[in-house]
Order: C-alpha cells, then structure tokens, then sequence
C-alpha cells in the first residue's frame, strides 16, 4: 500500500549518442565526476605540418567514421558457478583473462582473491569482449545469493545487450606528398566514442595514434586521439584494438592521395613503404622492414586482377580491386607469462598454462612450442598432454590479448623447457628418465618466466613516442569487389593476403587466423553494426555475413622474416589480420564505382546514394565532424607540457 503513495518525478536527460554530441561545449556529463571527454593522447613526429602543407604539391582531407562493430561469436555466453572446497568460488565460463578476471570479481563481488578459481569454458570466439569480468560476476553472485550451483545461459540478444563492443569513431584528417609522391605530412583529430564505461580506455587511445601512417615513411605528424563517455554501448576489447580506426583514415587517404597525384594507388604504397631506417609513427624504428617484398609478392595478383576487372564490367555490373596495408603490434612493456612443464612417470611430459583458448589456436600453439623446445628428448606430439585454462592447477600465462600470447608463452615455454631439460641431462648428454630423476631426488616439474624486455617503455602521454610492445607484424590485403548498380549492393569476389609475422610454425593454424580475420574485414566494411536495440539484437540483425558472402577465393601468402627477438623467430599474428582489411574492400568499391565511402558500414542504400551523386556530375556527400575543440590550441598545450617536462 506504501509504494501506491510514492511518487516518482523522472528529469529526461538528453541521450548523447555519439562523440559529437558527448563532446559539445553545452553537454551534461555522463558521469558526474568525470568530464565527458576524459583521455587526450596527441602525437608529434618532426616539424610544423602546417607550413609542409602549404608547400607540398598534393594534398587530399576527408573525415571518415567507424561503428560499433558487434563481436557476434557463434553462441552466446554461458556460464555455471558454485561453492567448490575450502569455501573457493568455482566459476566455468568464457573468459580471455582468467587471472585478471579474477583480480576484478574479487573487487566486483566482495571475494579475496584466494577464494576464487576460475576454470575455461570450452568456447568458439570472443574476438575480446571476454577480457572484461561481467559474465562471471553476474554468475557468481547469483550463486552467492542463492546459495545453490547456478548454470546461466544468456539468448543471443540478452547476449548482444549485456556485452560490450568495438568503440565509434570520428576522424577528420588529410595528408599531403611532394611531386614525385612522397608522403610529407599528415595531420588527424579522432574522437573516440567508448560509450558509457571506461573499460580498456587508455590503452585504447594509444593504440589508435600507433597505426595512422603505419607502416609507411611519413616524416612529419600532427594528431590528438580523444576518448569520450556517451550514453551508448559501452568499448570493449576488440581484435585489433584500435587500429581499424586508424586504418579507416589512412588507409583510404592514401588511395586519395595517390589518385591526386595521378599514382597508381598501389605503386605509390611502394614509393611511400617504410625502409631501413625510416621511423613508424611514434618516432621509433620499426622493428622489421619487409614492406617492400610484401608488395612485390601482391604485385602480381593486382596486377592480373586489374585487368580481369576492366574485362568484366557491364552495365549492371561494376568490378573494382583495392589494397590496404595493416598490421598490429605484439604485446606490451611490463609484462609477463608464465607456464609450466612436467615430466610424468611414462615419459611424457604435461604442459600446465592459461594460455586461454577461444578457437584461436592456443591449444596448438602450445604444442608446437613445447614440441620444438623439447625436441631433443625426441617427442611424439601425442607425448606432451595440455593442462590449460584452470587457474586452480595452472599459473598465470596471461591474457590472450593484443597477439601477445604466442610471444609471452613461447619464451616462458623455453625457459621451462630449458631448466626441465637440463635436470634430465645427464654428464654424457643422454637424458634421465623419470624414475632416475625420483631416484635421485631431482624434482621433475619446473616453471618458466619470462619478462618482456624493459627497453620497450610506454607510449609518451605528452608526444605520443615510444614502442610498448615486444613485436610488430605486418599484413597487406587484396580484394576484388562487384557492385550491383541497380541496387548498390557490393559483394567481394577474392581476397588475398600476403601476411609476414616471422617464421610461421603451424601454416594451417595461422591460415584459419587469417581467413578468419578477412570474414570480420567484410562483415565490418559491408554490414556489421550495433546501434538498434530491436534491429541488432540477433546475428542477422547485426549484419554477420553469411557464407555466400565471404568469397571462396582466398588466399594467403606468407613473407617469412625471421623475429630474432621472437620465440623460434616468430611473433604473434592474430590482430594483424582485422586491421586493416575493411579498407581494401572500400578502396575496391572506388574502383568499381568511383565513389568513396567515408562512413561504415558501406551498405547499399549508401553506395547507391554516393553513385546517383556522381552520376549527377555532384560531390559525393561527406559530413565534416565538430569534435568539439580545436586540434592545435590541443596540441599547443601538450607540446608545452612536454617541453616543461624536458627542463624539469
């Protein structure tokens, strides 16, 4: 009867939706103790591009956007919790972080971290958004509450609500070259709208200044990344963190540029291609220079398939092929991993970590490092037995994060493997068998850790300098796209991929990483989205491709340089293959049509709309975006804030 006399007075706030109307001068913050545009990351590499671009011969600009690109794994989160011994949280769910997992719940549900054990649930993707605790935290206190096991299974939309997703992006940018098409400068401003929670922010921001240039010689840069809450689906984790964004900017201002310049789009990704000594971005060196053989393998296939494409044009029919370079950086600085081997009582030997598994090969991986380290005791594959993924039995490797797992785990696998072989060796170089190393008291279990080196500092808050991460690949996309011009409808035909993360140990794994990677680059570039409750709530609503839209033709090509500072001359792959590929299907589209796409996803409606523009003799319509300050005055100020540092 009480709750008849209450009355609830709401005040309807405005919904800020995007970066633009989160970061407006007049906008109310989201979260009151925090303004709305809360990390700025600018990025300085030589002079004033100003005065470059007033002097350079060509110059293109053009502001692009990106989605909230949906994860869209096969099934949806489940997850069961209970009390286990010793009054332990047993938790069985999807997780890519399981000991950083833990360190959150532990904060999120009111448990030490001693009373929380997290085991994998067997799983087909994640792509990142299981970085973040939310299933497990749901789950468990659900099982606080009740006292009972619970088993929770989330429907595809709940699951789509209740998860996070790839961050928004605006960018106004523009770049310039010389006469002969060398790159001179270029400048960016991207707003990042990372929706109502700061989760993985920072580390978002500088990644996203890493990748605008990459991996080409651009001698001078201006940019400021920018991170704001909305009142939208809220960032998470995503496969190539960060760089899509970049990528959507730099690499269709390079097509721009090159058609500018009258330059064939891919001649001029070799005139502009980073060589030996030419510095990334952040103003560090690159840490290989394959770029140019990368290009003279795909040279090729662009050139066969640019004129096949002109063969086949009708009417109806336009046919188009793009380019895009990528790639992603491997881990971070300050990191570590650890595994651990055991010699058991029939010779084989166990590997124990939380290298966690989301179809994405660290089950193989870890076989093949283990069998490779341990080649001399002479192995069976079916010889080493994989303990993975249960943080009550296995040491924390790690999240499978940011490609850093194959690199972290392989070198941790090497000192374990080290230490383990040299207890077995006897003083003739033959090696003890289990029984002797019983015998003779020697322990038969042994751990490996391995530190990332600590010459690879963080990224500069001031200047945006710095490397933080222990590797670097590098992908360069081909794709061949048919555009329907009754409907605007774009489909791509063939795709290659000519990939060089180092020494490659397992070509089947990397190629499924591969393929992978390309079917989220079409999803991303043609219809993926989350904005729509109702609309987007299942995976066809979302705009998965299915598979008549993923082309059979498709290839990979591997370009081997060998990592010296990478386990078994190789470092980590995955991310590379989502960087960049969406942009190569944009840049085919233009190909074929003539008109570019500033906006993803380039659905049909707005491909049609761009061609009826053109055919109009009118400019294909591209809204400039009022991120909310201007970018010098920004700029200026971090500028004097590095110098001060300087003097102190």
């Amino acid at each position: 009867m009480a709750a008849e006399k209450v009355k609830v007075i709401y005040e309807e706030l405005p919904a800020y939706l995007t970066f633009m109307e989160a970061a407006a001068k007049d906008a109310i913050r989201v979260h009151e103790q925090s303004p709305n545009v809360y990390i700025e990351q600018p990025l300085f590499k030589g002079g004033d591009t100003r005065e470059i671009f007033e002097t350079s011969e060509y110059s293109v600009e053009g502001s692009f956007s990106t989605t909230r690109q949906p994860h869209l794994p096969i099934e949806p989160d489940t997850a069961q919790a209970y009390w286990g011994e010793d009054g332990v949280m047993m938790i069985h769910c999807k997780s890519q972080n399981l000991y950083g997992n833990i360190a959150a719940l532990a904060d999120s549900i009111g448990l030490p971290k001693g009373k929380i054990r997290l085991v994998q649930n067997t799983v087909g993707g994640s792509f990142g958004y299981s970085m973040s605790a939310q299933m497990p935290a749901l789950v468990a206190v659900c099982a606080m509450a009740t006292d009972k096991p619970v088993s929770l299974t989330l429907s595809y939309p709940e699951h789509q609500h209740y998860t996070g997703k790839r961050s928004a992006s605006y960018t106004n940018a523009r770049l310039a070259c010389d006469k002969d098409g060398k790159i001179t400068a270029l400048e960016f401003h991207m707003g990042i709208d990372h929706g109502a929670y700061s989760d993985a922010s920072t580390t978002l921001t500088t990644k996203t200044i890493r990748f605008l240039g990459y991996p080409y010689n651009v001698p001078n840069i201006r940019g400021l990344s920018q991170m704001c809450f909305s009142n939208g689906n809220f960032g998470i984790a995503f496969r190539a963190f960060g760089s899509p964004q970049a990528y959507m900017a730099s690499e269709s201002l390079i097509d721009m540029l090159a058609a500018e310049a009258g330059i064939d789009p891919f001649e001029f990704r070799y005139i502009n291609a980073a060589r030996e000594g030419d510095l990334s971005p952040n103003s560090m060196s690159y840490r290989n220079y394959p770029m140019r053989e990368m290009l003279d393998l795909m040279r090729p296939y662009y050139k066969q398939w640019k004129e096949e494409a002109k063969r086949k044009n009708t009417a109806d029919k336009k046919y188009g092929v793009g380019v895009s370079f990528g790639g992603y950086h491997v881990g971070k600085s300050h990191d570590s991993a650890e595994v651990a081997l055991e010699l058991n009582e029939d010779g084989s030997v166990s590997h124990y970590n939380t290298w966690e598994e989301m179809g994405q090969g660290a089950d193989i991986g870890t076989l093949a490092h283990t069998y490779r380290c341990l080649r001399e005791l002479n192995l069976r594959p079916e010889q080493i037995h994989l303990v993975q993924n249960d943080t009550g039995t296995c040491p924390n490797t790690g999240s499978a994060s940011s490609s850093r797992s194959h690199h972290m785990a392989g070198w941790a696998t090497k000192i374990a493997a080290d230490k383990l072989l040299d207890a077995m060796r006897k003083p003739d170089g033959s090696f003890r068998s289990y029984s002797e190393m019983i015998r003779e008291g020697i322990p038969t279990k042994y751990f490996g850790k391995y530190e990332s080196p600590s010459d690879v500092g963080h990224i500069d808050k001031n200047t945006g300098h710095g490397f933080d991460s222990v590797g670097q690949n590098f992908i360069l996309n081909l794709a061949e796209v048919e555009v329907d011009v009754k409907t605007g409808k774009a489909k791509v035909l063939r795709y290659r991929i000519v990939s060089d993360i180092g020494i490659v140990g397992n070509r089947l794994a990397v190629t499924g990483q591969a393929l992978g990677g390309m079917s989220h680059c079409v999803g991303f570039a043609l219809t993926e989205n989350y904005e729509d409750m109702k609309r987007h709530g299942t995976m066809a609503g979302a705009g998965i491709p299915s598979i008549n839209d993923i082309p059979d033709d498709a290839e990979v090509v591997f370009n081997e340089t060998p990592r010296e500072y990478g386990p078994q001359n190789s470092t980590g792959c995955s991310e590379s293959y989502q960087s960049s590929g969406h942009v190569a299907v944009l840049n085919a589209i233009y190909d074929a049509t003539g008109v570019r796409i500033y906006t993803l996803p380039a659905a049909p409606e707005k491909i049609k709309e761009a061609m009826n523009a053109l055919s109009r003799g009118e400019a294909v319509r591209q809204e400039r975006w009022d991120l909310g300050c201007d970018m010098f005055e920004r700029l200026d100020h971090f500028e004097a804030k590095a110098t001060a540092e300087k003097l102190k």
